[in-house]
């Protein structure tokens, strides 16, 4: 898989930005409602690259090496970095 692959993908799923496996799979579920033939879609070719695209998408999420890092968990949970940083703070929610 190169990268223009991979971006042409997310551009026919028409994702951006930081996306969630359910989010690819709800969207294809979507675009695959739409434009199936049974559904009254007219461009057949649009089916099969929805599909192809999706193949790209998950093959690229499915072999992704996940890092369980702490550093990892706390980028990926903004919230509790802060709540992590906070916590023990008497202004911000620890009690005297």
């Amino acid at each position: 898989m190169i990268w223009e692959e991979l971006k042409r993908a997310l551009e026919t799923l028409s994702l951006e930005g930081p996306v969630t496996l359910a989010e690819i799979r709800d969207r294809h579920r979507c675009l695959i409602k739409k434009f199936h033939p049974d559904a009254g879609g007219a461009e057949d070719g649009r089916i099969r690259e929805i599909n192809a695209a999706y193949r790209i998408l998950s093959e690229y999420c499915r072999e992704y090496r996940f890092s369980f890092t702490r550093e990892e968990f706390l980028d990926q949970n903004p919230e509790e970095r802060l709540r992590q940083q906070f916590a023990n703070s008497v202004v911000w929610g620890r009690e005297k």
